[in-house]
């Protein structure tokens, strides 16, 4: 029988409801080293990424609080989630009015999970699974961009990325606690969000996170 990722997923995780996200459901994980070691042998590589579609974290945590409280800023506009993992920014955009919502990200257990997570929120993600930090800007009205500064290489690429779909003018929305390798310099604070997170590789779970834009010309 063929390898199925959702049935993967579905089987190392138990559906969650999160109240601070207005009560969105997700799969979530419990802890994450024992999934991770799971993956690694479901897959046949060492190497892995950490299953981090299987956690909220802060950002997207933060993203999601936003936009239910401006829901105008997606309301009937197309929107793009980078890095999607779990589909937790693109289902709250979705929730918050969005006409149409795509989502993209490397890892195909987290496609499997954007899937599973959008079905159990009755709604459907347009599931982009490839890189696409190389290309142009999406064919969309608006970027999320929550949780993609936790090591340097993949934020040297997403920096630039952004650079150019707000070229084009699109509206852009990052989330993140302050991780090392956000850009602070380029970006301009738009709200704040305490926040409690579902993954003990936070320092804290309880944390607090914010929603920035691009400045203008950054």
């Amino acid at each position: 029988m063929a390898f199925s990722h959702r049935s993967f997923v579905a089987r190392h995780t138990r559906l969650r409801r999160l109240p601070e996200a207005g009560g969105l459901r997700l799969h979530l994980a419990d802890a994450v080293l024992p999934l991770w070691r799971e993956v690694q042998l479901a897959s046949g590589d060492p190497d892995a990424p950490l299953p981090y579609w299987a956690f909220a974290w802060a950002g997207g945590l933060a993203i999601a609080r936003h936009l239910a409280a401006h829901p105008e800023a997606v309301a009937g506009r197309r929107v793009f989630d980078l890095a999607s993992g779990s589909g937790l920014c693109a289902i709250a955009a979705l929730r918050a009015g969005a006409s149409g919502v795509a989502a993209s990200d490397v890892d195909p257990f987290a496609a499997a999970a954007m899937t599973l997570n959008a079905r159990a929120n009755d709604c459907r993600i347009d599931v982009v699974r490839r890189d696409v930090l190389d290309d142009g800007p999406p064919d969309a009205d608006v970027v999320l961009a929550g949780d993609c500064w936790y090591e340097g290489p993949l934020a040297a690429r997403v920096l630039p990325w952004l650079r150019r779909a707000a070229a084009a003018g699109l509206d852009l929305l990052v989330g993140d606690p302050g991780r090392a390798y956000l850009p602070t310099g380029a970006l301009e604070e738009i709200a704040r969000y305490e926040v409690r997170t579902t993954t003990e590789l936070e320092d804290l779970a309880q944390k607090s996170a914010a929603v920035y834009r691009l400045k203008s010309g950054a």
